[in-house]
Parts: structure tokens; sequence; C-alpha cells
């Protein structure tokens, strides 16, 4: 008796297994355990608050890494500096690329800012595209369907839970996408200053113009020349916004407002960037407010 038992409970032990996703970066985490529930257990691999370029690849994440079923990551090479190295030393053959278990979300979406040749003269590039395409909200829903297709082809005992998850959550996104892009609306046009080119989707999507970066180029820090022409070509254009990342010192954008009057606006990439930004959806409410409420 004891071994029929036995038995039926090993037959049923993956209905009430969990999958074990590792993500890269908290929006991924965010996403996957809204569209997963209950049948997700997900570790996330960066914080918030880190430049998502360099993650310093401790032994920690390789451990993370080495039990897990699914690895999910932005692509577009924004890891390419720190996740190979973590993912040759997990040994796990469930997320080496090209393995079912590892997704690479940036094949789900069209790139831009492609550039026309790849040299270190033009800086940290990426041959690609750029590939903060998550700053756009108007991508998530065809990343949550992404990550539910992955879902169900690992765990397809629990793939009607994922269908489900993903629709609502689809209903409940496009109401946020109305509400924002109402919010955004009176800015369309406005011309801005970056300091990377780190939110080119969310102001190709609501109309807004960059008009320069406080880098001279992807990846190096501002010379005092670039600045001073950054300064007359923001006096020329009355350009009143400079977007600051939460992970490049503040100190040139702040330099710039005093000489151009121009406003900083220190807006969050990801999940846990700042901490009003606590969800997915307070992200991008948290990057609109910050704009449209001066």
């Amino acid at each position: 008796m004891k071994k029929i038992v036995l038995g039926v409970f090993v037959l049923f032990l993956p209905l009430f297994a969990k999958v074990e996703v590792a993500a890269s970066y908290p929006y991924i985490a965010a996403l996957v355990k809204q569209v997963g529930g209950a049948n997700v257990e997900v570790i996330t691999l960066a914080k918030g608050n880190w430049d998502p370029h360099f993650v310093v690849p401790r032994p920690s994440l390789i451990r993370r890494l080495a039990r897990a079923d699914l690895l999910i990551l932005n692509g577009a090479q924004l890891e390419i500096g720190w996740l190979p190295p973590l993912i040759r030393r997990a040994h796990n053959p469930k997320v080496q690329p090209g393995a079912k278990g590892f997704l690479d979300l940036s094949r789900a979406v069209t790139l831009i800012d492609r550039p026309v040749s790849v040299s270190r003269a033009g800086g940290d590039v990426h041959p690609g595209g750029n590939p903060h395409y998550a700053t756009d909200p108007f991508v998530v829903p065809v990343l949550a369907e992404t990550v539910a297709a992955r879902l169900e082809s690992i765990d397809p005992g629990h793939a009607s839970e994922y269908q489900k998850n993903a629709a609502a959550f689809r209903k409940r996104w496009d109401q946020h996408l109305q509400r924002w892009r109402k919010e955004m609306a009176p800015l369309k046009g406005t011309e801005v200053v970056q300091y990377h080119e780190l939110f080119n989707y969310f102001l190709k999507r609501f109309g807004l113009v960059s008009v320069g970066n406080i880098e001279p180029l992807p990846g190096i820090s501002p010379s005092s020349r670039h600045t001073m022409e950054l300064i007359r070509l923001m006096r020329t254009k009355r350009v009143g916004i400079i977007l600051q990342d939460v992970y490049h010192s503040p100190k040139t954008a702040r330099f710039i407002s005093e000489k151009t009057g121009a406003r900083v606006v220190m807006m969050p990439h990801d999940v846990g960037a700042v901490p009003a930004a606590d969800t997915l959806e307070h992200l991008y409410d948290t990057m609109i407010s910050r704009l449209v409420n001066p």
C-alpha cells in the first residue's frame, strides 16, 4: 500500500513543483510573477538601482542559476558584460543559450537605434540596437505573452493558468496604457536632454524629442568641452528638461541646470530604481508623474 501511495505521489509531483525562474532584471521578475502566479518561484540577478550594463557576477548568482528551470533576460547584449560567465559557471544545461530554459525577450520586440558601424570610436554601442526597450510601457503586453508561452512550454500542466493570468494582465495593462497616453499627451513635441540614451523608446512612444546627451558617446563620461557645447545648444533651443538616470552621477546634470534653467528629472529605468517604483505599474507611473508634474 505504501508503495502505491508513493508511486502516485511521484507521478503527480510535477503538478505541485514550482518552476524556478531566474530573471536578469527586476522588471522581468515582476512580469513573471504576474504571469506565472503561484506556479513560479522567481529570483532576480540584478537590482533596480544598479547600472544594468555592469553587474558584479557574485558566486551567489551562480548558485541561483544552477538550480533554475528558466532564465529570462532582457537581451540585445545588455547583459553581455556579466551574464555569460555566470551561465557558464552554473553548469546548468537547462539555461544554456539555445535551450528551452533560455529566453531572450529582445527577440520579441523591434529594436531601434541600430548603429551603422560598430567600433570603439563610437563608444559602448550595442550592434543589435538600443537594448532599453522596456522603458516603453507599450511593449510590456508583448513581453507578457512571450513569457506565458515559454512557461506553457516548460510547464504544460499549468498552461491554462498561464494563459488566464496573461489575459487578465493584458486587460489591466491596457487600462494603464490608455491613462498614460492621456497623461503624456501635453508633452508631445517637447525637447529634452538625456544623460545616456536610456529613454529613447519611452520618448519615441510619447512623441518627445531628445536633442542631446550629457555623455559625448555611450559609456564615455562627459568632458568640459562637450558640456559647454550642450549648454549652448540647450540655451538656443530653450530645452527645459534633463532626464537623469539613477546610476550615473547627477553632478553634470545639475551644473547644466544651473546654467540653463532646465529642470533635472530623476527617471527610474527599472522596478526598484527609486522607492516609488516598487511595482511594474508604479515604475511607469513614476516616470510619467515626474515628467508631467514639475
